[in-house]
């Protein structure tokens, strides 16, 4: 298959970052235009951006390296959002944290010098060290030497903290379960956050894409809000409605909580390289950098309590209609 030519071509766009990075970057394009291609492992994820005008959204198996050169073909930047939290163990990390943030880096490097496409934004996360106590943010770092050891890339590095919004897996999950459990068991409660809304996030990723001056630098992006773990989930719970008792933890019951999490069916809500990881605070190092255009980021407390009041609205429906319905 044969690509035209795109502005931006984005790895991991069928989730919620890439999604809203997609509907953001074509927002008032002209008719007719193409600007995005979606690069993804399962076009399905993606229906809410089949009928966008602007985006193609393209499946393709991104460990096969001539598949991947296809689909980034005619691009002009790439934006690189994958990123998994979960991994089985291994040395000197598990292997799907191999694949996804060292392997697919490099090989991603390799397709664009190999196409003459030189500019790519690298959504990395605070927090990443070759000496880190986790397997996630030691293969995070090695993701970012690899693609810094590619002399042909114009290369900006993005270090979020982590990212909320409508359909994030961290502010609903914690609202989520407080619909269910009459406590919240809470382990690693005084790990600290900085989060940062994911439209705040799309718009400093705009922002290194329009600005030359991003490239070779490695920026912080986090919100106004320095929280912990505690706090976020009472939040979460008190915005959704649902507000219920949570009963921290203490290392040595997280830790057992944790590797029961990790047998059961299904992907973990919580694994002990989680827990590893929460030792690092997840906060940045001083003010976020002027160019990426974010002078007053959006505090939590100012857009959760829509979003998830909305969500926990939804749900509550559901049940609704769900009882009312005969059988």
């Amino acid at each position: 298959m044969t690509h035209a030519t795109v502005d931006v071509a984005i790895l991991g766009g069928s989730g919620f970052i890439g999604q809203a990075l997609a509907a953001s970057l074509v927002k008032n394009l002209p008719t007719g235009r193409l600007a995005v291609r979606v690069i993804t492992r399962a076009r399905e994820k993606c229906r809410d951006l089949w009928s966008l005008p602007g985006i193609e959204v393209v499946e393709v198996d991104t460990r096969q390296e001539p598949a991947l050169a296809e689909a980034l073909t005619g691009a002009q930047a790439v934006v690189n959002l994958v990123g998994v939290l979960h991994s089985r163990p291994g040395r000197p990390w598990g292997p799907e944290f191999d694949e996804a943030h060292v392997k697919l880096p490099s090989r991603l490097a390799r397709c664009m010098t190999s196409l003459g496409i030189r500019r790519l934004i690298h959504i990395s996360a605070l927090g990443v060290s070759d000496h880190a106590p986790s397997m996630y943010l030691r293969s995070k770092a090695a993701g970012e030497a690899a693609l810094r050891g590619t002399i042909n890339l114009d290369l900006t590095v993005l270090r979020p903290s982590v990212v909320f919004g409508p359909k994030d897996q961290f502010l609903n999950l914690f609202a989520r379960l407080q619909r269910f459990l009459p406590v919240v068991p809470l382990a690693t409660p005084h790990a600290r956050f900085q989060p940062i809304y994911v439209n705040d996030l799309v718009t400093a990723i705009g922002a290194c894409l329009h600005k030359p001056s991003t490239a070779g630098r490695v920026l912080e992006c986090v919100g106004p809000d320095v929280l912990s773990l505690y706090e976020i989930v009472h939040w979460a719970g008190e915005y959704s409605g649902h507000p219920r008792p949570i009963l921290p933890l203490p290392d040595g019951v997280s830790w057992l909580q944790a590797l029961v999490m990790e047998h059961l069916p299904g992907p973990p809500l919580l694994s002990r390289d989680n827990l590893a990881s929460a030792t690092v605070p997840n906060v940045a190092s001083g003010p976020m950098d002027p160019d990426l255009d974010l002078p007053n980021p959006v505090s939590l407390h100012s857009v959760a309590p829509q979003f998830l009041g909305e969500a926990s609205d939804r749900a509550s429906a559901g049940r609704f209609r769900r009882r009312r319905t005969p059988d």
